[in-house]
């Protein structure tokens, strides 16, 4: 009896071995065997996919075989590995323990999408819409359901994301990657915050915010930042009107056509600063780390005044009669070539000096053609040049007046001259 036992107990151990060594031979071959792919193909591994599922999809394919073996090795090899969202590239002559290899390290396939200095939340909501790889869930939301959806419920999305390139890969959602642009900016505005320049005339970080978006519209040459803040501040300081032409282009909203009007500057909107003291009520674009560095850190000195040379540079001034001097060189005697900011690399053909002349720069805003008189202090001529009547402006397309919640009533002020008041640019 103790013979037959142990014979069967040798003969168990013997299939056992055989088992165990078939099984190993299957596994091996499954890991070795090349995918049944002629060309880069990307799979996707929807959120929650089990490495199961996924094996068992790639054999339904005709892409792997013996999707079983590969479910054994898994498990009980990997079985605490979480099998990442997103898409992993296949490459012909790739081996199946070669895409494993790629599932373990979590090499996902990335995508990138640019925010740009100087866009408006309409053209933000517009770019991540096109991003196909992107799960869109904002479709049909006003911007104020948006913040609620980021957690930032009555928040203004006006100038509130970080213009970056940001990272992102298939299945990830519009909303995952809104909310690094956002957290992105509060980074950057606490730490340039905490080492701004002593007696600003801002009471809160949102301020100075509102404050780097007028100085990111307003610049052509990015050297020129700190000087155009300068300008600003020191207007602030004395209690001079801003009169910045790209408020009140993002005032107008759609009812902008690329024509800045006299009557424009006198249309009294929250955001119309000829008719308003002070900053307008939130930011009017996206703004980089420099042009809150520079309304940050503004650069010391007495000008009031900047005018376009119309290279992209521009001249400053410290006082009126300085200033209108520069406005006669600069733009009386404007050049068929002339530009707001830095022109391309290839020169534009002359074209005719009672032409438009092509917008350089969405940030630039159209400069005056008529010097300005002295005005009463309460009225004090602007940095820069205002728009001519229906002359065409430097700004191809309309930057979408986006309402705050609670809109802050125009201040009201004396109507502008009849000789329109200068515009910073």
């Amino acid at each position: 009896m103790r013979r037959k036992f142990l014979l069967l107990l040798e003969t168990g151990l013997v299939l056992a071995g055989l088992c165990l060594g078939v099984s190993a031979w299957k596994i091996h071959s499954a890991l070795e065997q090349p995918l049944n792919i002629t060309q880069e193909e990307l799979l996707e591994v929807p959120k929650g996919t089990t490495p199961t599922r996924t094996l068992y999809r790639l054999e339904a394919d005709g892409v792997i075989k013996d999707a079983f073996w590969l479910r054994v090795y898994w498990r009980f090899n990997l079985a605490r590995q979480p099998l990442h969202k997103g898409e992993y590239r296949m490459q012909p002559g790739m081996t199946v323990e070669g895409l494993i290899d790629l599932w373990k390290r979590g090499e996902i396939v990335q995508y990138s999408l640019t925010l740009v200095e100087g866009w408006n939340f309409h053209q933000v909501r517009q770019a991540l819409a096109k991003e196909e790889k992107l799960e869109q869930t904002l479709d049909g939301m006003s911007d104020s359901q948006v913040m609620e959806k980021l957690g930032h419920n009555g928040i203004f999305p006006e100038g509130r994301f970080f213009p970056d390139t940001y990272r992102y890969v298939r299945g990830m959602t519009d909303v995952e990657l809104l909310k690094k642009a956002y957290d992105r900016l509060d980074e950057v505005l606490a730490k340039e915050w905490g080492q701004r320049s002593a007696d600003l005339p801002y009471k809160e970080p949102y301020q100075a915010l509102i404050m780097a978006s007028l100085v990111e519209k307003e610049t052509g040459v990015p050297q020129e930042r700190g000087q155009i803040a300068g300008v600003f501040v020191r207007r602030m300081e004395m209690g001079m009107l801003l009169q910045t032409d790209p408020t009140v282009i993002y005032g107008l909203g759609d009812r902008y056509n690329g024509k800045l009007t006299r009557a424009h500057l006198r249309e009294a909107t929250p955001y119309n600063t000829y008719m308003i003291s002070g900053l307008p009520p939130t930011p009017i674009a996206m703004v980089g780390r420099e042009a809150i560095h520079a309304a940050l850190n503004p650069v010391a000195g007495t000008s009031l005044y900047f005018v376009a040379r119309g290279d992209g540079s521009h001249v400053f001034s410290d006082d009126l009669d300085a200033h209108n001097n520069a406005v006669r060189e600069f733009q009386l005697k404007r050049r068929a070539d002339y530009r707001s900011s830095p022109g391309p690399a290839t020169a534009p053909e002359a074209l005719d000096e009672q032409m438009p002349i092509p917008a350089a720069s969405p940030n630039m805003a159209p400069d005056s053609l008529e010097p300005v008189p002295p005005q009463e202090p309460a009225q004090v001529a602007s940095p820069e040049s205002a728009a001519p009547v229906d002359e065409p402006p430097q700004e191809s397309s309309p930057a979408p007046a986006q309402q705050p919640a609670e809109e802050p009533a125009a201040a009201p002020v004396p109507e502008p001259d009849a000789a329109a008041p200068q515009s910073p640019q």
